[in-house]
Formats: C-alpha cells, sequence, structure tokens
C-alpha cells in the first residue's frame, strides 16, 4: 500500500459533500492538504477540524485566469503536488434540451468540464517533470448511460469518463496514474444545487439507502493508495437498491 504520508493533494470542491469526506479521509493518513471551493468560510471551518496541513485557496475551476493565479501562485513548499482529485461539478436543473435554460448549459459545461481541463493543465507538467502522481476525476453514472431531461448534464459526465481516458493514453510511458470515479445516487448538496428545492431533494432520497460521501471517499482512498505499478483505471459505485441510472428500488418497488 502507497502511504500518504506528507503526499501533497489538491482537491477542488472540498467545501462540501465527496470534496470534504475526501479531505477528512485522507487527513487521516497525514496527507497535506491544498483545498479549494467557492466557499472560503467552509473550507475555513473544516480545516480547523483536521489535524494536518492545509492551504486553503477560494477557487471557482470554471474561471481560467482564476485557477491560474492560485495553481501559479502555490508557495514553494506546496507546488509538487501528488495527488489531484478533480471533484468540483455540478448539475442544474432537469429540464428537457428543447425547453433547457442556455445558463445553465454554460454553468455545467464550464465547471464539470472546462474546469476539470484547466485545473490538471496546470498541474500535470509538474507530475511529468517528477515522473510521479495520481489524477482522480469524478465522473457519475451519467457518464456512462443517459435518462430523461439529463442531457447537458450526462453529456459533460460522458466527456470527463473521455478525457480520462485520453489523459491516460496522454502520459503513457509515465508513472502518472489517471482514476475515473463514477458514482449513483449519493446524498450531498448535490440535489439541492440541481432543483434549488430542498424538499425535492430529500424526498429524492426517501425510501432507499443512498451512497453517503463517506463511501465515495473511502474508494478514491483505496484508489490512490494502491502499489504504484496499480491503476485502478475506473470504478462505478452505486448503492445496492440502484441498478441503473433511473432504477431505483425503494422500498421494494422499483421507480423509473
Amino acid at each position: 500500500m502507497t502511504s500518504l504520508k506528507n503526499k501533497t493533494v489538491l482537491i477542488t470542491g472540498a467545501s462540501s459533500g465527496i470534496g470534504e469526506a475526501c479531505a477528512r479521509r485522507l487527513a487521516l493518513d497525514g496527507a497535506r492538504l491544498i483545498l479549494t471551493a467557492r466557499r472560503l468560510d467552509c473550507l475555513e471551518k473544516l480545516a480547523a477540524e483536521l489535524q494536518t496541513p492545509c492551504l486553503l485557496r477560494q477557487l471557482n475551476v470554471s474561471d481560467k485566469d482564476a485557477v491560474a493565479a492560485v495553481l501559479d501562485g502555490l508557495p514553494d513548499d506546496w507546488n509538487a503536488i501528488d495527488i489531484l482529485i478533480n471533484n468540483a461539478g455540478l448539475a442544474l436543473t432537469t429540464d428537457p434540451l428543447q425547453s433547457g435554460d442556455e445558463a445553465n448549459w454554460d454553468t455545467m459545461i464550464d465547471t464539470n468540464i472546462k474546469g476539470l481541463l484547466y485545473v490538471s493543465r496546470k498541474v500535470l507538467p509538474g507530475m511529468l517533470e517528477r515522473n510521479a502522481g495520481h489524477v482522480v476525476n469524478l465522473g457519475s453514472i451519467a457518464g456512462q448511460d443517459c435518462y430523461p431531461n439529463g442531457n447537458v448534464y450526462a453529456a459533460t459526465k460522458h466527456a470527463v469518463r473521455a478525457i480520462s481516458k485520453s489523459m491516460r493514453m496522454d502520459l503513457a510511458g509515465s508513472n502518472i496514474r489517471v482514476t475515473e470515479i463514477a458514482p449513483g445516487a449519493v446524498e450531498t448538496e448535490f440535489s439541492k444545487v440541481r432543483w434549488n428545492d430542498e424538499a425535492r431533494a430529500d424526498a429524492f432520497y426517501q425510501d432507499f439507502d443512498p451512497l453517503l460521501a463517506n463511501d465515495i471517499a473511502d474508494a478514491i482512498h483505496y484508489c490512490v493508495t494502491r502499489p504504484a505499478h496499480v491503476d485502478i483505471a475506473d470504478m462505478t459505485i452505486m448503492p445496492t437498491a440502484q441498478a441503473a441510472c433511473t432504477m431505483i428500488s425503494r422500498t421494494g418497488r422499483t421507480i423509473d
């Protein structure tokens, strides 16, 4: 097993959900954490609870100039990033394509695809120079299938899947590993952000046991602690009650 002691880990979208859970899990193994998110106050609260060195940066990954400023401006003792967890992402609404909101499309594409690219483009040259590193990209089962009204969000996660495969090919011959994690239904702020409706989000997770952010963090911990010659290329994780994107068994009933 690869030790995380004193490894430098950059986590985007670390203020809540899977990103926060990853920070908590990797901190237990002594990783040094660069935590980024739009909500700096949430990062400060999280860092105060972690017994490991943390560097906090407010960052919207969809802002290319901000990504460059943050990553080019890291202190010398923090700029050798060993593990990058591209976690920042979101879904906005579930509308049919013909009545979709173009502003929502732009936000999802800019965050889920371009943000991942901007951050990776800044981190990968250093990993190549050191010939070591691990990139973990957060995809989704929506990147393996489609479902009604999931159009643009699903497209962005299909893109994450393609980028992860292409990244692995582009880095072939180096010692850099690339992993895509594709979760099913995870109970986080995700649905609240998607619908801007707390009651609707809560209702979605009723009558079955969804995944929790800690479940995904545990899987990511497994991937990044494998021996150096082992690369978990991709991992699909679903709650036992979920058989497909649109198929969840709720108290014995299967709901499409």
